[in-house]
Protein backbone atom coordinates (compact mmCIF):
# COMPACT_ATOMS: atom_id res chain seq x y z
CA UNK A 1 0.00 0.00 0.00
CA UNK A 2 1.63 3.24 -1.36
CA UNK A 3 2.31 6.20 1.32
CA UNK A 4 -0.15 9.26 1.72
CA UNK A 5 2.91 11.17 -0.11
CA UNK A 6 2.80 8.88 -3.05
CA UNK A 7 -1.14 8.88 -3.49
CA UNK A 8 -1.28 12.83 -3.26
CA UNK A 9 1.31 12.95 -6.05
CA UNK A 10 -0.62 10.47 -8.41
CA UNK A 11 -3.69 12.72 -7.84
CA UNK A 12 -1.82 16.20 -8.66
CA UNK A 13 -0.75 14.07 -12.14
CA UNK A 14 -4.63 13.09 -12.84
CA UNK A 15 -5.79 16.11 -12.50
CA UNK A 16 -2.91 17.76 -14.22
CA UNK A 17 -3.48 15.43 -17.30
CA UNK A 18 -7.60 16.21 -17.19
CA UNK A 19 -6.61 19.95 -17.33
CA UNK A 20 -4.38 19.17 -20.67
CA UNK A 21 -7.24 17.18 -22.32
CA UNK A 22 -9.89 19.24 -21.36
CA UNK A 23 -7.82 22.62 -22.74
CA UNK A 24 -7.22 21.14 -26.31
CA UNK A 25 -11.00 20.57 -26.61
CA UNK A 26 -9.91 16.38 -26.99
CA UNK A 27 -14.40 15.23 -26.66
CA UNK A 28 -14.79 15.88 -22.58
CA UNK A 29 -18.46 15.81 -23.44
CA UNK A 30 -19.23 15.96 -19.76
CA UNK A 31 -17.61 19.75 -20.06
CA UNK A 32 -18.34 21.82 -22.99
CA UNK A 33 -16.27 25.23 -23.40
CA UNK A 34 -17.61 27.95 -24.41
CA UNK A 35 -16.43 29.22 -28.10
CA UNK A 36 -14.09 32.59 -28.02
CA UNK A 37 -15.82 32.58 -31.70
CA UNK A 38 -19.45 31.79 -30.93
CA UNK A 39 -22.58 34.33 -31.49
CA UNK A 40 -22.34 36.96 -29.58
CA UNK A 41 -26.10 36.51 -27.92
CA UNK A 42 -24.21 33.53 -26.85
CA UNK A 43 -25.81 30.83 -29.56
CA UNK A 44 -23.46 27.36 -30.11
CA UNK A 45 -21.55 26.80 -32.58
CA UNK A 46 -20.59 24.35 -35.45
CA UNK A 47 -17.33 22.48 -35.78
CA UNK A 48 -16.63 25.09 -38.39
CA UNK A 49 -17.62 28.10 -35.86
CA UNK A 50 -20.71 29.23 -37.22
CA UNK A 51 -22.64 30.49 -35.13
CA UNK A 52 -25.79 27.56 -34.93
CA UNK A 53 -27.91 29.72 -32.88
CA UNK A 54 -27.89 32.91 -35.03
CA UNK A 55 -28.19 31.17 -38.67
CA UNK A 56 -31.46 29.51 -37.25
CA UNK A 57 -32.76 32.76 -36.45
CA UNK A 58 -32.35 34.44 -39.54
CA UNK A 59 -33.99 30.98 -41.36
CA UNK A 60 -36.87 31.73 -38.63
CA UNK A 61 -37.34 35.43 -40.03
CA UNK A 62 -38.21 35.83 -43.46
CA UNK A 63 -38.98 39.09 -43.72
CA UNK A 64 -36.14 40.83 -41.59
CA UNK A 65 -35.60 43.99 -43.10
CA UNK A 66 -38.98 44.44 -45.16
CA UNK A 67 -41.13 46.96 -44.36
CA UNK A 68 -45.14 45.88 -45.22
CA UNK A 69 -47.66 48.41 -45.34
CA UNK A 70 -50.93 46.54 -44.55
CA UNK A 71 -54.30 47.75 -45.68
CA UNK A 72 -57.77 47.02 -43.94
CA UNK A 73 -60.25 47.66 -46.09
CA UNK A 74 -63.19 50.57 -44.88
CA UNK A 75 -63.82 51.38 -41.32
CA UNK A 76 -66.56 51.25 -38.51
CA UNK A 77 -67.37 54.59 -38.54
CA UNK A 78 -67.72 55.37 -42.10
CA UNK A 79 -71.67 54.42 -42.14
CA UNK A 80 -71.78 57.45 -39.82
CA UNK A 81 -69.96 60.05 -41.76
CA UNK A 82 -71.17 59.88 -45.35
CA UNK A 83 -70.03 63.50 -46.38
CA UNK A 84 -66.91 62.80 -45.28
CA UNK A 85 -66.25 59.57 -47.26
CA UNK A 86 -68.26 60.56 -50.04
CA UNK A 87 -65.94 63.52 -50.60
CA UNK A 88 -64.06 63.24 -53.99
CA UNK A 89 -60.44 62.89 -54.30
CA UNK A 90 -57.97 62.46 -57.34
CA UNK A 91 -56.85 59.55 -58.24
CA UNK A 92 -54.30 60.57 -60.83
CA UNK A 93 -56.88 59.28 -63.58
CA UNK A 94 -59.83 60.64 -62.48
CA UNK A 95 -61.93 61.32 -59.32
CA UNK A 96 -63.39 59.06 -56.77
CA UNK A 97 -65.09 58.89 -53.37
CA UNK A 98 -62.77 59.35 -50.28
CA UNK A 99 -63.84 55.43 -49.06
CA UNK A 100 -67.06 53.40 -48.73
CA UNK A 101 -68.57 51.60 -46.16
CA UNK A 102 -67.97 48.23 -47.48
CA UNK A 103 -70.04 45.34 -47.53
CA UNK A 104 -71.98 42.96 -45.12
CA UNK A 105 -72.78 39.72 -44.96
CA UNK A 106 -76.69 38.44 -44.42
CA UNK A 107 -76.12 38.30 -40.47
CA UNK A 108 -74.52 41.68 -40.32
CA UNK A 109 -71.10 41.12 -40.41
CA UNK A 110 -69.21 43.62 -41.58
CA UNK A 111 -66.17 43.56 -44.42
CA UNK A 112 -64.35 46.51 -42.29
CA UNK A 113 -64.80 44.60 -38.70
CA UNK A 114 -63.61 40.96 -40.88
CA UNK A 115 -60.91 43.37 -43.02
CA UNK A 116 -59.60 44.60 -39.37
CA UNK A 117 -59.46 41.13 -37.72
CA UNK A 118 -57.72 39.11 -40.64
CA UNK A 119 -55.11 42.22 -40.74
CA UNK A 120 -54.09 42.07 -37.49
CA UNK A 121 -53.85 38.56 -37.48
CA UNK A 122 -51.28 38.54 -40.07
CA UNK A 123 -49.61 41.93 -38.69
CA UNK A 124 -48.60 39.27 -35.99
CA UNK A 125 -47.47 36.56 -38.05
CA UNK A 126 -45.27 39.11 -39.75
CA UNK A 127 -43.48 40.88 -37.21
CA UNK A 128 -43.03 37.58 -35.51
CA UNK A 129 -41.35 36.47 -38.67
CA UNK A 130 -39.18 39.71 -38.39
CA UNK A 131 -41.45 42.37 -40.62
CA UNK A 132 -41.49 46.25 -40.21
CA UNK A 133 -45.95 46.27 -40.39
CA UNK A 134 -47.48 49.07 -40.94
CA UNK A 135 -51.45 49.29 -40.67
CA UNK A 136 -53.30 52.03 -42.96
CA UNK A 137 -55.34 52.77 -40.02
CA UNK A 138 -55.46 52.43 -36.24
CA UNK A 139 -58.65 50.91 -35.05
CA UNK A 140 -62.17 49.86 -36.28
CA UNK A 141 -64.07 52.34 -35.13
CA UNK A 142 -62.88 55.36 -37.06
CA UNK A 143 -63.42 57.34 -40.92
CA UNK A 144 -61.03 56.43 -43.51
CA UNK A 145 -58.29 57.19 -44.41
CA UNK A 146 -59.41 58.39 -47.67
CA UNK A 147 -57.88 56.35 -50.75
CA UNK A 148 -56.04 58.41 -51.28
CA UNK A 149 -54.22 58.67 -47.84
CA UNK A 150 -53.84 54.79 -47.72
CA UNK A 151 -51.46 54.50 -51.12
CA UNK A 152 -49.41 57.43 -49.40
CA UNK A 153 -49.08 55.82 -45.99
CA UNK A 154 -47.17 53.24 -48.17
CA UNK A 155 -45.59 55.41 -50.23
CA UNK A 156 -44.19 57.23 -47.33
CA UNK A 157 -43.14 54.11 -45.21
CA UNK A 158 -41.31 53.12 -47.92
CA UNK A 159 -42.64 50.22 -48.46
CA UNK A 160 -41.44 46.56 -49.83
CA UNK A 161 -44.60 45.46 -50.58
CA UNK A 162 -48.28 46.80 -49.93
CA UNK A 163 -51.59 44.54 -49.80
CA UNK A 164 -55.12 45.80 -49.32
CA UNK A 165 -57.34 43.57 -47.50
CA UNK A 166 -60.92 43.12 -48.29
CA UNK A 167 -63.79 40.61 -49.03
CA UNK A 168 -66.30 41.05 -51.98
CA UNK A 169 -69.84 42.01 -51.97
CA UNK A 170 -70.78 40.24 -55.44
CA UNK A 171 -74.48 38.26 -56.02
CA UNK A 172 -74.93 35.31 -53.82
CA UNK A 173 -74.14 32.87 -56.50
CA UNK A 174 -70.87 33.92 -56.87
CA UNK A 175 -68.07 32.61 -55.22
CA UNK A 176 -64.50 32.61 -55.00
CA UNK A 177 -61.45 35.17 -54.42
CA UNK A 178 -59.20 37.58 -56.31
CA UNK A 179 -56.55 39.46 -56.58
CA UNK A 180 -56.59 43.15 -58.31
CA UNK A 181 -53.77 44.46 -59.71
CA UNK A 182 -53.07 47.94 -60.71
CA UNK A 183 -53.17 48.52 -64.55
CA UNK A 184 -50.35 50.27 -66.28
CA UNK A 185 -50.72 54.46 -66.32
CA UNK A 186 -47.49 56.13 -67.84
CA UNK A 187 -45.70 58.19 -65.35
CA UNK A 188 -47.50 56.27 -62.23
CA UNK A 189 -48.15 52.64 -61.86
CA UNK A 190 -45.69 51.56 -64.88
CA UNK A 191 -42.82 51.19 -62.42
CA UNK A 192 -44.85 48.73 -60.23
CA UNK A 193 -47.17 46.60 -62.64
CA UNK A 194 -43.99 43.93 -63.01
CA UNK A 195 -43.29 43.59 -59.51
CA UNK A 196 -47.40 43.79 -58.40
CA UNK A 197 -47.83 41.11 -60.88
CA UNK A 198 -45.55 39.22 -59.24
CA UNK A 199 -46.63 40.08 -55.85
CA UNK A 200 -50.18 38.62 -57.10
CA UNK A 201 -49.19 35.61 -58.34
CA UNK A 202 -47.50 34.33 -55.03
CA UNK A 203 -50.60 35.42 -53.08
CA UNK A 204 -52.84 33.43 -55.76
CA UNK A 205 -50.82 30.17 -55.14
CA UNK A 206 -50.72 30.26 -51.66
CA UNK A 207 -54.29 31.59 -50.74
CA UNK A 208 -55.64 28.55 -52.97
CA UNK A 209 -53.67 26.23 -51.07
CA UNK A 210 -53.70 27.54 -48.00
CA UNK A 211 -57.95 28.36 -47.77
CA UNK A 212 -59.20 26.23 -50.33
CA UNK A 213 -61.12 28.59 -51.37
CA UNK A 214 -61.53 28.62 -54.99
CA UNK A 215 -60.78 31.25 -57.74
CA UNK A 216 -63.23 33.53 -58.25
CA UNK A 217 -66.11 32.36 -60.87
CA UNK A 218 -67.79 35.70 -61.48
CA UNK A 219 -64.76 38.23 -62.16
CA UNK A 220 -61.41 38.00 -63.27
CA UNK A 221 -59.56 35.47 -65.55
CA UNK A 222 -57.68 32.87 -63.25
CA UNK A 223 -58.56 35.08 -60.06
CA UNK A 224 -56.75 38.05 -61.47
CA UNK A 225 -58.00 41.16 -62.37
CA UNK A 226 -56.40 44.30 -63.60
CA UNK A 227 -58.34 47.64 -62.94
CA UNK A 228 -57.03 50.98 -63.29
CA UNK A 229 -60.04 53.18 -61.24
CA UNK A 230 -58.79 52.31 -57.79
CA UNK A 231 -57.07 55.27 -56.36
CA UNK A 232 -55.14 53.07 -53.86
CA UNK A 233 -53.54 51.39 -56.49
CA UNK A 234 -53.47 54.01 -59.01
CA UNK A 235 -51.47 56.15 -56.38
CA UNK A 236 -48.70 53.70 -55.18
CA UNK A 237 -45.59 54.16 -55.57
CA UNK A 238 -44.66 50.55 -54.23
CA UNK A 239 -45.59 47.35 -55.54
CA UNK A 240 -49.73 46.91 -54.31
CA UNK A 241 -52.11 44.60 -54.91
CA UNK A 242 -55.87 44.59 -53.62
CA UNK A 243 -57.30 41.04 -52.57
CA UNK A 244 -61.09 40.12 -52.05
CA UNK A 245 -60.66 37.03 -50.26
CA UNK A 246 -64.40 35.76 -50.76
CA UNK A 247 -67.51 37.00 -51.29
CA UNK A 248 -69.06 37.71 -48.06
CA UNK A 249 -72.98 37.21 -50.17
CA UNK A 250 -72.32 33.17 -50.95
CA UNK A 251 -73.21 31.21 -47.84
CA UNK A 252 -70.55 28.86 -49.03
CA UNK A 253 -67.52 31.75 -48.61
CA UNK A 254 -68.92 33.56 -45.47
CA UNK A 255 -69.15 30.45 -43.39
CA UNK A 256 -65.48 30.35 -44.21
CA UNK A 257 -64.59 34.08 -43.79
CA UNK A 258 -66.80 34.36 -40.63
CA UNK A 259 -65.14 31.50 -38.81
CA UNK A 260 -62.05 32.64 -36.83
CA UNK A 261 -60.05 29.74 -36.95
CA UNK A 262 -60.37 30.27 -40.58
CA UNK A 263 -59.43 33.59 -40.38
CA UNK A 264 -56.15 32.68 -38.64
CA UNK A 265 -56.26 30.27 -41.65
CA UNK A 266 -56.55 32.92 -44.03
CA UNK A 267 -53.73 35.14 -42.56
CA UNK A 268 -51.20 32.39 -42.26
CA UNK A 269 -51.80 31.44 -46.26
CA UNK A 270 -51.01 35.32 -47.12
CA UNK A 271 -47.98 35.40 -44.80
CA UNK A 272 -46.66 31.89 -46.53
CA UNK A 273 -47.71 34.25 -50.21
CA UNK A 274 -45.61 37.22 -48.83
CA UNK A 275 -42.86 34.91 -48.22
CA UNK A 276 -42.80 33.31 -51.90
CA UNK A 277 -42.68 36.76 -53.02
CA UNK A 278 -39.68 37.68 -51.03
CA UNK A 279 -37.81 34.48 -51.52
Amino acid sequence: MSSGHERSAVYAAIVASISVLTSCGSGNTNAPQASTSGAAAGGTTTSAGTPVGKAKGKKSKPFTGKTIVLDPGHNGGNGAHPSDINRKVDIVNGRKECDTTGTESASGYSEHAYTWDVSNRLKKILQARGAKVVLTRNNDTGVGPCINERAAIGNQAKADVALSVHADGAPKSGHGFHIIEPAPIKGHTDKIVKDSSRLALALRAAYLRGTGISYSDYIGKDALDVRGDLGGLNLSTVPKVFIETGNMANPGDIAKLADPNFRQRIAESLATGLAAYFG
